[in-house]
């Protein structure tokens, strides 16, 4: 959420940064409502202070009289009657406000980062650097096609149990997922971060304190009869967790580290990655996420996106390091760097982890604050996929593989999986 203040002393400011998205932002509503209630503040404030200077006159009044209900202190008692009737109006008219600023704030995204590259869409995002060196070679064969080979996965099956872009890991498909999971949890731990098992089932509050709604509510499952979505990543309820907190400075920085299953809509995708692991209605995933002091952030950046590179260079899986252009943004996002596997089925790198700085923008919605310099401040929050795992499994099938249809498993992995490869095993 954004600083009202910021939007009512700086509006011109505020939709300059915000069209770096690629979309005009009219805030002159915002910025109006914004003004009615400093105005309010201003009038509640000269109120009290009226009222604490006739609550002084009374008690002189009856002082000097020793009269409590003399015509001189009634007059006064109903004088400041008056004005709590005022306050208590003015109070009521600024909750109104309050909630209106409130609803119309929670749907503008935050502010681009002035380091993020300018662009209008993910063509104009920027190549930041590569590492390892991408298989290349003719007739690959496609992860869902090692998988299926290998009977790794069913989806067929998973049609009759749900429906499509759901999908049922079978045998080694199910133990390189658990895997994956433990491996990476195991590497982040060793790096410094507490893990968490939080409820796969959120609440409204929690998906609008992380930025989900009221925006992406189409994105996610509900369920009809509670105030309970299935939650689409681990971010919502690792940021929920310290909601409406004030946060003992000397803990920080915080950093979270939490398997999840994640259930997606993926509402507006249908067509595009039909087949495999890559865009499913759930899938797991292990996520990184840190609060920290407002001035560590841009360090933390850096930081939490090279834990989360850690594990692509674990296992040897040719990536590159894309920075995300201003049009490209997540909502919630100021500044965001894309880790992309390299998919030699398709010739190209893909998205398997998006690592962003948000700054005070989940922390303002969420009311996350830590005392430092001596002054409640929102705190920053920083989260990143550590990693996908379904687009993990799926670069791992297709880099591994072999010419006799085997795979080759990563030798970090061995530990976790058992064997060094796949092979073909009928159930």
């Amino acid at each position: 959420m954004l600083d009202q203040k910021l939007i009512r002393e700086n509006p011109t400011s505020v939709e300059e940064s915000l069209s770096l998205r690629g979309k005009v932002f009219n805030i002159s509503q915002i910025q109006e409502l914004t003004l009615q209630k400093k105005e309010i503040d201003i009038e509640i404030s000269t109120l009290q202070s009226e009222s604490k200077k006739l609550s002084k006159l009374i008690g002189q009044e009856i002082s000097k009289s020793k009269n409590y209900d003399s015509p001189e202190v009634n007059n006064l008692k109903k004088k400041g009657n008056e004005y709590r009737t005022k306050i208590s109006e003015f109070e009521e008219r600024k909750r109104t406000l309050d909630q209106n600023i409130h609803n119309e704030i929670c749907n503008l995204p935050n502010l681009p980062s002035k380091d993020a590259p300018i662009g209008k869409n993910e063509s104009h995002n920027v190549q930041v650097k590569t590492w390892g060196d991408p298989f290349v070679t003719e007739n690959l064969k496609s992860h869902w096609e090692i998988g299926e080979s290998l009977n790794l996965f069913d989806s067929v099956k998973s049609t009759k149990i749900s429906k499509s872009r759901f999908i049922t890991l079978t045998g080694d498909g199910a133990r390189l997922e658990r895997a994956l999971i433990n491996f990476m949890l195991d590497m982040h731990t060793k790096n410094g971060y507490l893990e968490l098992m939080p409820p796969a089932l959120v609440n409204s509050e929690s998906l609008r304190g992380s930025g989900q709604l009221p925006k992406f509510s189409n994105e996610s499952f509900k369920c009809s009869d509670d105030d309970l979505w299935l939650s689409p990543t681990a971010e919502v309820p690792l940021t929920a967790f310290h909601r409406n907190e004030l946060i003992d400075p000397k803990l920080l920085p915080i950093k979270y580290v939490a398997y999840s299953p994640c259930f997606r809509r993926e509402a507006g995708s249908y067509g595009r990655d039909t087949k495999g692991l890559i865009r499913l209605h759930q899938f797991n995933k292990v996520e990184l996420y840190w609060f920290c002091e407002p001035s560590k952030s841009l360090e933390a950046h850096k930081k939490i996106t090279s834990d989360a590179e850690s594990i692509l260079k674990k296992l040897n899986l040719p990536y590159r390091l894309v920075d995300i252009c201003t049009g490209d943004l997540g909502f919630s996002s100021s500044r965001t760097f894309d880790l992309e596997v390299w998919l030699p089925s398709s010739k190209c790198y893909r998205e398997i982890s998006s690592c962003s700085n948000c700054l005070d923008f989940q922390a303002r919605r969420s009311s996350i604050r830590s005392k430092i310099d001596k002054k409640n401040t929102y705190l920053h929050t920083l989260n990143g996929s550590g990693l996908a795992i379904g687009r993990t499994m799926a670069a791992i099938l297709e880099n591994g593989q072999q010419t006799d249809g085997s795979v080759k498993i990563p030798d970090a992995l061995v530990p976790y999986f058992g064997s060094n490869f796949f092979k073909n095993c009928l159930i």
